[in-house]
């Protein structure tokens, strides 16, 4: 790294949300690297590049595994681990798994979950029924369809739209419908940041971020961008990660 860089040289693990893939980071990912870290942002099984093994993605476990697996068979360790929405419910089972290998958890604009809970059991009943609704029109039986940018906090005018647009893909719903195991509190002990991207602020998630506020021992933060940070702000993220990177 760069005689000019303070900061020290980290492993950064990056784990996306519903409908997108590792291809996400793709800004995030090249400004880290050129700050001399080290950067993995796989695409979850069924999603992304990996798009054509939906069916292999039977339960959150899954999810949950393919980032254990990276860490184990890169022999990753003081990883900063980063999970964006759904990808914060991959990184708890992780934390709870392979606390060892972990430096930090950071939950960008993350869905949590408690032990025993799925995703479906803490969003908005009304949200479920439209994503439920969904599936039932397309005729697909494993995967949520895209519905557009919504949610993303991406604008249509937005000069990446329509490369976000292009790339997402539908999203496995059994990993929104089985619970969440885990044998230790949430965050299993590490140092846990929940960061809110509140310019616009994701209303799906207004009830996991007053649960989040109410945890003992977790920082939070507050960003001027909106929920697809890693696209709509990557300058501004890479700055945050680096400082809870430590």
């Amino acid at each position: 790294m760069s005689s000019t860089h303070a900061i020290a040289a980290r492993t950064f693990v990056l784990v996306h949300g519903a409908w997108h893939g590792g291809w996400c980071w793709r800004f995030v990912a090249d400004r880290l690297t050129a700050r001399g870290h080290r950067v993995f942002a796989p695409s979850l099984t069924g999603l992304g590049d990996r798009r054509h093994l939906l069916a292999a993605a039977t339960s959150l476990d899954v999810p949950i595994a393919d980032i254990e697996n990276l860490i184990e068979s890169e022999e990753l360790s003081d990883v900063v681990l980063v999970g964006h929405s759904f990808g914060g419910l991959v990184a708890s089972g992780v934390a709870d798994r392979r606390p060892d290998a972990l430096r930090a958890l950071v939950f960008l604009d993350s869905l949590l979950v408690e032990n025993g809970q799925a995703a479906f059991d803490v969003l908005p009943a009304s949200v479920v029924k439209e994503r439920m609704d969904s599936m039932t029109a397309s005729g697909q039986t494993l995967g949520m369809p895209v519905n557009g940018l919504a949610g993303t906090g991406i604008p249509d005018d937005h000069p990446l739209a329509d490369w976000v647009r292009r790339r997402l893909t539908p999203h496995p719903v059994a990993t929104y419908r089985t619970p969440l195991t885990l044998k230790h509190p949430l965050g299993n002990g590490l140092p846990c940041t929940y960061v809110h991207c509140a310019n616009p602020s994701y209303e799906t998630l207004a009830a996991v971020r007053e649960h989040v506020r109410a945890l003992p021992g977790w920082q939070w933060e507050a960003i001027d961008t909106g929920h697809d940070a890693m696209v709509l702000a990557p300058d501004l993220l890479v700055e945050v990660l680096e400082r809870l990177a430590g």
